[in-house]
Formats: C-alpha cells, sequence, structure tokens
C-alpha cells in the first residue's frame, strides 16, 4: 500500500491530472479553525492556495525518474518507481537530509502562505467552506460503501459453482430475448404514429458465405 501511494505522488508532481490518479484526491490544507481539510477544487476564494511542498522522497523521485526513464524507455512508470523507492531506502542518511532539508525549508514558506490567506477569508467563506467538506466526505463515504459492497458480490460470483452461474446466464439470456421483443414493439408503435426517427438504424450485415441478401 505504502508503495501504491509512492507511485501516485510521483506521477502526480511529474503533472499528471488528479482526475486521473485519484477522484476526488486533489491536494488537501489544513484549516486550524475546524482541523478539516481544504480540497483544492473547492472555490476561486482559494484558487491561491500553494500546493502542498513534496516531501523529501518525491523530490527524489521527480528528480531520478526522467533519469531512469532515459536509461529504460520501455519501462513502465510503476517498475521504475519500484526500482526508485529501493534506491531511496538504501540512500545514506546524509543525501537524505539534503533532500529534507529541502522540504523543512518549502514547508515552512508553504504555511506561512496558507496563514497569510486564511486571515483573509471572511466568516461566510469559513461556513460555506466547512459544508462543502462535509458534502464531499459524505459522497466520499458513500462512494467507498458502493465499492465495497460490488467487491463482495464479485467475490461471492466467484465463489459460485458452474452450474450456479448458469441460472444467472439464463436469466441474462431471457432478459435479452424479452428486451428485444418489447423494442421491437415499441418501435413498431413509433412507427405507426409517424416517429420513425425515433426507430433505431438497423444495419444489415452482408451472411457469412458472401452472398448478398435480398
Amino acid at each position: 500500500m505504502a508503495l501504491i501511494r509512492s507511485m501516485w505522488g510521483v506521477l502526480s508532481a511529474l503533472g499528471r491530472s488528479g482526475a486521473e490518479l485519484c477522484a476526488g484526491c486533489g491536494s488537501r490544507l489544513r484549516l486550524p479553525f475546524s482541523f478539516v481539510y481544504v480540497p483544492k477544487w473547492f472555490s476561486s476564494a482559494l484558487a491561491s492556495y500553494p500546493k502542498k511542498p513534496l516531501t523529501s522522497y518525491l523530490r527524489f523521485s521527480k528528480e531520478q525518474l526522467p533519469i531512469y526513464k532515459a536509461r529504460n524507455p520501455d519501462a513502465k512508470n510503476t517498475e521504475l518507481i519500484k526500482k526508485i523507492a529501493e534506491v531511496w531506502r538504501d540512500l545514506p542518511d546524509s543525501e537524505k537530509k539534503i533532500y529534507e532539508d529541502a522540504y523543512r525549508a518549502d514547508w515552512e514558506a508553504y504555511k506561512e502562505e496558507v496563514n497569510r490567506i486564511q486571515e483573509q477569508l471572511t466568516p461566510s467563506q469559513v461556513l460555506s467552506l466547512e459544508k462543502e467538506i462535509i458534502q464531499k466526505r459524505l459522497k466520499k463515504k458513500s462512494l467507498l460503501k458502493k465499492r465495497a459492497k460490488l467487491k463482495s458480490i464479485n467475490e461471492n460470483w466467484k465463489n459460485l459453482s458452474s452450474s450456479e452461474k448458469q441460472v444467472y446466464f439464463q436469466l441474462a439470456k431471457d432478459d435479452k430475448i424479452r428486451y428485444h421483443n418489447e423494442m421491437k414493439s415499441w418501435e413498431e408503435q413509433m412507427i405507426e404514429v409517424g416517429r420513425a426517427d425515433l426507430v433505431r438504424r438497423h444495419v444489415k450485415h452482408p451472411p457469412k458465405d458472401g452472398t448478398e441478401e435480398f
């Protein structure tokens, strides 16, 4: 899990869209007035919020990834990031300290800028912000529940025997036939009332033996 998180972090640092990497998990800022996170997408009032500085590891990864990519052009980014993670673990503390010091310096500058912006927020902006955060959290919680349910259903399906699955295959086949018949009946009614424009276009496919149908 830690490796996956580091991979997403590196790709994000290289400019990949947050939507491509993790829906709804853009950069966040912690607000002292409510101890909640500020989503990057919130509003134009907070558009000037700075991005969080890269951690020492992400800074190292961002620096090394183009180098490893040039050496291994056919390798996948995930493979390269895994290799970079191994190099980082074996990096001497004296070399890691260079990246850690840079991170701490950027973090201090980041906090100063965040504090400056927060002082300019009006009470109404604070209230609206907290409402947005609550809605976002509820939406995310609902999405996680749905994913967990789908995962459980998928596991149950895998555990079914072939004979048990066949029952559902047959039900799906019956539903497809029912849908076809109902659609055909509806299209005939549309033609009768002069709404042929609503009818699906039927494309004739040539017979398998190559002869033309008339």
